[in-house]
């Protein structure tokens, strides 16, 4: 069995549920820099338990911590072993580019695998320092793309990039059929939700995940649709902005775990995201997944790779509010449970499982 090292910031939900997959056909270890404790935007229960399919090692050798991200020197100890192939996940972050310069002293051949990345103005210097820990990789493994294009900008060469679909679905979750309106009217009961129309907002209460974006927009919409924001607590001037417009259709609603949040999206008819920028954008994936239609940015990686304009959805400029408003009431005005069914059928080959199957073939190809 081939032994496979990763090195990466934090044990988030989707990547440990990939290393324990991938850990029933590969020796993995899997080694930690950052601590759970250290990342305070976070619920403590978005996280969640390894199975034991891969061996987890939190770094220890701590001699500096930047904005909770730690430079753990004994990175090198686990970078020296024997191992058929080191995955180094993303660029940033001290440990990770000290594991680069490492391997690259050292002339060891690794991967970089990154979820997802635009291409953004950079200083020169900015820029020639990207590209020199980009281009170090010996091979490079991609969501997308335009991932690709994001590191073919800063130095990786095609040819030797490999794709995954990025995802945090099982294929057992997702539906063979978008459900019906009896089955939302029901689950809308359940939840207290009254109005005719349901969008849906699922992050952290942020102005860079488009919150504020998307609570203007909602002052624009008739009180027949319902704006639902999943995921915390809303700061004082989110309750104050609604209170002043007496917005009695928009709601807000505690964090939710991934499995209780599947009543949500079923019960919805739109989802919208409309952030600043995102590497990925998870929350899309489960939402397509549901049948629901898309609205996000074209500053989301997700989007990039899975909205299609008027097909499943739209993408929209960030902090646009008119072009954001617009693509709501154009979505209702039209078949929006149509787009919903597109929607899940883009997202079908996105699952966990095709997901390990494009690392699989990575080295059982002997690459």
């Amino acid at each position: 069995m081939k032994r496979i090292l990763f090195v990466t910031n934090y044990p988030s939900p989707y990547r440990v549920n990939f290393f324990d997959e991938l850990g029933k056909h590969l020796d993995v270890t899997v080694l930690f820099s950052d601590r759970i404790e250290n990342k305070t935007h976070r619920d403590a229960r978005w996280y969640v338990e390894q199975e034991g399919n891969f061996q987890s090692i939190q770094l220890k050798t701590r001699v500096l911590s930047l904005g909770g991200k730690d430079l753990c020197l004994d990175v090198c100890q686990w970078l020296s072993k024997p191992w058929d192939a080191i995955v180094i996940c993303g660029y940033s972050g001290p440990t990770v580019m000290l594991a680069i310069g490492y391997l690259k002293i050292r002339g060891i051949p690794f991967y970089m695998e990154v979820d997802g990345g635009l291409i953004r103005p950079d200083s020169p210097a900015k820029y020639r320092f990207k590209r020199s820990l980009v281009s170090a990789a010996s091979w490079w493994i991609s969501s997308g793309s335009h991932t690709t294009d994001y590191l073919c900008h800063y130095g990786a060469r095609r040819e030797r990039v490999f794709d995954y679909p990025f995802t945090s679905l099982w294929q057992r979750e997702i539906p063979s059929r978008i459900p019906s309106l009896e089955e939302k009217k029901a689950l809308r009961r359940e939840l207290g939700m009254t109005e005719e129309k349901i969008v849906l907002y699922v992050g952290r209460f942020t102005r860079e995940k488009g919150m504020d974006a998307l609570l203007q927009a909602a002052a624009e919409l008739d009180e027949n649709t319902g704006v639902y924001f999943v995921g915390g607590e809303p700061e004082e001037r989110h309750r104050d902005f609604v209170n002043a417009h007496g917005l009695n259709h928009v709601h807000f609603v505690e964090f939710k775990k991934k499995e209780d949040l599947a009543a949500y999206y079923q019960a919805a008819d739109l989802f919208v995201l409309p952030t600043h920028s995102d590497v990925w954008g998870l929350v899309i994936n489960e939402a397509m997944a549901c049948g629901l239609p898309v609205i996000t940015t074209d500053r989301c990686v997700a989007g990039l790779e899975l909205v299609e304009d008027g097909v499943n959805g739209y993408l929209v400029p960030v902090e646009d509010i008119p072009a954001l408003t617009r693509a709501i009431e154009t979505v209702f005005a039209g078949d929006f449970r149509q787009m919903g069914a597109a929607a899940l059928e883009k997202i079908r080959p996105y699952t966990m499982e095709n997901m390990v199957r494009a690392h699989l073939d990575i080295w059982e190809g002997g690459k």
